[in-house]
């Protein structure tokens, strides 16, 4: 996806998703076209992660993302905070 300016969506955005780790865990690093982690770091996204299975959900604006499944629950908190007004840009866990 790209910005409006043409830029990809998460350049200069803090995101997390699937992480390198995990994907090697799960036997998918050879499965897989990419890996979600090298990816977001080539297209110029400042990414972070948890510990491999742990809920981790990152929020930079109205971009909120989560690491794995574990982190439904923490996505969605960001995500009813953001709906009611209250937007808070930092990582939980």
């Amino acid at each position: 996806m790209k910005a409006e300016n043409g830029h990809p969506l998460v350049k200069g955005k803090n995101v997390t998703s699937f992480s390198d780790s995990e994907e090697n865990i799960m036997g998918l690093s050879k499965i897989v076209p990419f890996l979600l982690e090298d990816q977001l770091n080539k297209l110029g996204s400042h990414y972070s992660k948890g510990a491999d299975w742990s809920s981790f959900a990152v929020q930079d604006g109205l971009l909120i993302t989560g690491q794995n499944p574990a982190s439904s629950e923490a996505v969605a908190k960001l995500l009813l905070k953001t709906l009611i007004g209250k937007k808070e840009h930092h990582n939980v866990k």
